[in-house]
C-alpha cells in the first residue's frame, strides 16, 4: 500500500495560498481543512461550488481527509445537478455564496478563526489508490460521463506538469488562475499544482483584464498566469500595463500563433500550452511560438488501434482513446489536427472546424470567431457552414475574401454573422448550443 502527502510543503510556515488578507501558511490551511471536515454531513459525495479558489481547496482537502469524493461537473445547470443527484444520491453542496441556488443539501462555508490553528503539526498521508474526485465531461453529445481520479494519478500528473513547465520545487512561485478550480484544467494546474510542488496560489478567480492585473499585482514574484485563449485575448486587447509575469500557461481551446506571439511580447515571458482532457488529465506541452509539435509527458506513450489513438502510461492508469486527430512523430512528440468530431464533409471534401477557426482568427481585424456546422435538416441540399465573428471595422466581403485565399469555396460560411462578442463560458470554451442559439436568433430576425 502506497501513501503520498496531501501537500509537498514541509514547513508549517510555508505559504500555501494568498488571500485578500495576506498569505496562508500550511499550518493554517490544514487547521481549516480539519475544522471544515468536522462539519461535513454523512454523505460520501461533495459538490464543491466555492468560487474562492482557496475555500475550494480547503473543501477539497477536507473531503480527502474524510474519504469523501469531490464531484466536478463542467456546469451547474439544474439539469446537470439532477444528473449529479442521480449519480450520487448522498451528495451535498459546499458553497461560499448565498447566490448559489442548487437543489441539494447545502453546507455554507464557515467563518474561520486563526485561533483554531492548534495541535501538533502533521502533514496527512493519503493512500495513492484513494478515489478523491469524479470529473465529468461536458456532455456536449449527451449525458456528462464520469471519470474517477485517484490521489496517486493526480499527484503524478501535476508533478510531471511542473517538470515540463520548469516549475521546480526548490524555486517556489505564485500561481494566478483565470479558470475555475472545478474545471479539470484549473483543478490540476492551479490548486493541485500548488499542493504537489511546493507553490502557492492566489485565492482569486479574475475574469476581466483589470481584475487579472490586480490579482497579479497582489501576489509576490515569481508569478505564473494560468489562463485560456479567450482571457488572454481580452487581456491583450485591453492595453493595460501588466505586472511582471515569469510564465504564461494556456489551455481549453486552440491558441493562434499570432496571439501566442503577442502575449509573449506583452509579458516578456514564455507562453506554454498544455494538452489534455477530462479523461486523461494533462498529457503534453509545447511552446507554440517555437514549435507546432507537442511533447508527451514522461512515461506517457501513444498507441494506435482501429484508427484511434490511445494514450497510456505515466499517470494515466488505463489506456484512453483520444478525441482528436493526432499524428505521432519521433521522440515522444505529435502533431494535433483538431477534434475527430470537428471533421466536416461537404460535397466530398473534408476539413476540420478547428483548422477553419484558426484561419478565421488569423485574419487581421478579427478579434474572435468560430465556425458552426448546422444539424442535418434531412433535405438533399449540400450542407453549408455558418460562422460568427467579432470584427469591428470589417464586413462580410472582406472576411470572405481573406478566407477564400486559404480554403475551398464549399467551406465558406453562409451565413457569416457579425456579433459584439461570442458567448464563451468561464473557461473560454464556446459551447455548440450557444452558437446554435446565435444562428437561430439570426434566422428568426431574417425570416421575420
Amino acid at each position: 500500500m502506497s501513501f503520498l502527502p496531501l501537500v509537498s510543503h514541509v514547513s508549517p510556515d510555508g505559504i500555501v495560498a494568498w488571500r485578500a488578507d495576506g498569505p496562508v501558511t500550511l499550518r493554517r490551511f490544514l487547521a481549516e481543512a480539519r475544522r471544515l471536515a468536522g462539519l461535513f454531513p454523512a454523505g460520501g459525495h461533495l459538490l464543491n461550488l466555492c468560487g474562492d479558489r482557496y475555500r475550494f481547496s480547503v473543501g477539497l482537502a477536507a473531503a480527502i481527509l474524510t474519504g469523501k469524493v469531490s464531484l466536478l461537473p463542467s456546469t451547474h445547470t439544474p439539469g446537470v445537478v439532477r444528473q449529479i443527484r442521480e449519480f450520487a444520491p448522498d451528495v451535498f453542496c459546499l458553497t461560499d455564496s448565498d447566490a448559489v441556488a442548487v437543489d441539494l443539501p447545502r453546507l455554507p462555508y464557515p467563518a474561520m478563526n486563526p485561533a483554531d490553528e492548534t495541535g501538533a503539526f502533521e502533514i496527512p498521508q493519503i493512500e495513492a489508490r484513494q478515489r478523491v474526485a469524479v470529473v465529468f465531461t461536458s456532455g456536449s453529445t449527451g449525458t456528462p460521463l464520469p471519470h474517477d481520479k485517484t490521489w496517486g494519478g493526480l499527484v503524478g500528473s501535476v508533478q510531471a506538469e511542473a517538470a515540463c513547465l520548469g516549475l521546480l520545487r526548490n524555486a517556489p512561485c505564485t500561481i494566478v488562475g483565470t479558470v475555475p478550480p472545478q474545471h479539470m484544467y484549473g483543478f490540476e494546474s492551479t490548486v493541485l499544482m500548488g499542493w504537489g510542488n511546493g507553490h502557492a496560489f492566489s485565492h482569486a478567480r479574475p475574469f476581466y483584464p483589470a481584475d487579472i492585473c490586480q490579482a497579479l499585482a497582489s501576489v509576490p514574484v515569481p508569478r505564473v498566469l494560468v489562463s485560456s485563449p479567450a482571457h488572454l485575448r481580452a487581456l491583450l486587447d485591453a492595453g493595460l500595463a501588466l505586472p511582471q509575469v515569469s510564465l504564461v500557461v494556456s489551455a481549453t481551446a486552440p491558441l493562434s500563433d499570432r496571439l501566442a506571439q503577442n502575449i509573449e511580447a506583452l509579458c516578456s515571458a514564455p507562453l506554454m500550452e498544455i494538452y489534455g482532457s477530462t479523461e486523461t488529465g494533462l498529457i503534453a506541452t509545447r511552446r507554440p511560438t517555437q514549435t507546432a509539435e507537442w511533447q508527451l509527458l514522461p512515461g506517457i506513450k501513444l498507441t494506435t488501434k482501429d484508427d484511434r489513438v490511445y494514450a497510456g502510461g505515466g499517470h494515466i492508469e488505463t489506456p484512453t482513446a483520444l478525441s482528436d486527430v493526432i499524428e505521432p512523430v519521433a521522440g515522444g512528440k505529435f502533431l494535433l489536427h483538431g477534434r475527430i468530431a470537428d471533421l466536416v464533409n461537404i460535397a466530398g471534401k473534408r476539413h476540420s472546424l478547428a483548422s477553419l477557426n484558426h484561419l478565421l482568427n488569423t485574419i487581421p481585424g478579427v478579434v474572435d470567431g468560430a465556425f458552426y456546422m448546422p444539424d442535418d435538416n434531412g433535405h438533399d441540399r449540400i450542407a453549408r457552414l455558418a460562422a460568427c465573428v467579432v470584427a469591428p471595422g470589417l464586413d462580410a466581403p472582406l472576411v470572405l475574401k481573406a478566407l477564400r485565399e486559404h480554403i475551398d469555396p464549399v467551406f465558406l460560411p453562409r451565413p457569416l454573422l457579425f456579433v459584439d462578442a461570442l458567448p464563451r463560458n468561464s473557461t473560454g470554451k464556446l459551447p455548440r448550443a450557444a452558437l446554435q442559439a446565435l444562428l437561430r436568433q439570426h434566422n428568426k430576425r431574417k425570416s421575420g
